[in-house]
């Protein structure tokens, strides 16, 4: 299924081909930095370097029979070779899960930095619609309820910082597997140094881990779920708004619908939020993953396999899917259509019951006490509620108000734009002056 939602250059990222091209570069890395320090012939080393080539079909075949996907890597990477003299110093000194973690980090490499790329993309499209609907009133919800009123950019821009932070930490996952690891069976360099590992990672764009068993140790990679899952989180709270907002009691906001697209096979009218529901959707087989990272962080002393067969799953799963929900949501947003006057029309649907909080205020201040003008405000409240009356029109009947109240001050107490009046300096908090 995840095949079909693959954009090429992320797909190929995870392909055999790329896999075994970077367990390659890691050989060659080796060899290279091994030959510099005197422990393999320069010359062997520049053979592996100029002739060591593979074909997926090579390797497949041999691991058939060997049942080992690194020795089969090597054997045909030697037959590329084709000089015994230069193939017996290929893999010297290392062990599989050195080459396999090392290149692994490289694929990481790769697929971050397209991630990365989605996010700011999704980043630079909240912002542009934030600032678009800045000043556009709508009204807010608790519990699902209306609340009091709020703008439709203030509920993007929290989207955007919400966003700007999961870049934060994405950075600093993506850093933090960032890393080599050539140290031998258990981690102890019983047949290299540390200098050779840190000529290696070096030569790779790698940071040498500081100390690891047969294995780069799995809480990096947990983290690093973990920190997509949390992306993904965010990427389905807002599709889940917008899927909100799209319901025929709401409309406040809806998904782009094409010319020629069909809602529904049996109902002709249907618009539906398929992309948000999408993604919503596929946010959880992201987070499902993270608990297979946590899983794999426990593993039988100095090494099992436990957590390589899980891993060949999940990190391509993971990252292929973030960049598709990125992709989608950036989209979504960019296109989605908006109304306005639909959601002044929400806002001012209730009468004026969202402004009781503003008139309990306005009626402490002119000396009633809080209990007293809370019980007043609220027994208006729920009677308008209840026999669905005009609040606005029904507290300006109770003398207790108009008394303290002022018609010009009440008038206020029912003006948006008094609570709405520092937007600017929200917006000017997060994106600055």
């Amino acid at each position: 299924m995840i095949k079909r939602y693959t954009r090429p250059e992320m797909g190929r990222i995870w392909s055999d081909e790329n896999k075994y091209a970077c367990w390659l570069r890691v050989e060659v890395a080796a060899s290279q930095a091994l030959a510099a320090a005197g422990m393999v012939p320069q010359a062997a080393a520049d053979t592996i370097r100029d002739k060591g080539a593979f074909t997926v079909a090579r390797i497949d075949e041999i691991e058939a029979e060997v049942r080992h996907d690194v020795i089969a890597f090597t054997t045909t990477v030697a037959e590329h070779i084709g000089d015994p003299d230069a193939s017996r110093w290929l893999h010297y000194g290392l062990t599989s899960t050195d080459v396999v973690d090392t290149a692994q980090a490289l694929q990481l490499k790769e697929a971050s930095a397209i991630i990365r790329a989605g996010i700011v993309r999704l980043a630079e499209v909240l912002k542009a619609r934030a600032l678009e609907f800045k000043h556009t009133p709508s009204i807010g919800r608790t519990h699902g309820v209306h609340a009091e009123p709020t703008t439709f950019g203030l509920k993007m821009l929290l989207w955007y910082a919400e966003v700007q932070r999961s870049l934060v930490r994405f950075d600093a996952a993506a850093e933090e597997l960032r890393v080599g690891k050539l140290s031998g069976a258990v981690g102890t360099f019983g047949h290299l140094k540390p200098e050779h590992e840190e000529a290696i990672c070096a030569a790779l764009g790698l940071t040498p881990v500081l100390v690891a068993t047969q294995v780069v140790q799995r809480d990096r990679h947990a983290n690093y779920v973990a920190t997509l899952a949390v992306l993904a989180s965010t990427l389905d709270k807002i599709a889940t708004e917008v899927r909100h907002l799209q319901r025929t009691e709401v409309r406040e906001a809806e998904e782009f619908f094409s010319e020629k697209q069909k809602g529904s096979s049996a109902m002709p009218h249907k618009r539906n939020p398929i992309t948000s529901e999408q993604v919503s959707g596929l946010a959880r087989v992201i987070r499902s993953n993270a608990q297979t990272a946590f899983e794999n962080v426990a593993l039988w002393h100095e090494r099992d396999i436990s957590h390589s067969s899980a891993e060949r799953v999940i990190l391509p799963d993971s990252t292929i899917l973030a960049d598709y929900l990125l992709q989608k949501t950036a989209t979504l947003i960019e296109k989605l259509m908006v109304y306005p006057a639909r959601m002044l029309k929400n806002l001012e649907s209730t009468g004026g019951l969202i402004f009781s909080g503003q008139l309990l205020l306005d009626l402490a201040e002119s000396g009633m006490s809080r209990e007293d003008a809370y019980r007043l405000v609220q027994g208006h409240a729920m009677n308008s509620w209840k026999n669905e009356l005009v609040f606005r029109d029904e507290v300006a009947k109770e003398p207790l108000i108009t008394s303290r109240l002022a018609p010009e001050k009440l008038a206020r107490a029912f003006d948006y734009r008094r609570q709405l009046a520092n937007v600017d300096a929200i917006f000017a908090r997060v994106l600055g002056s």
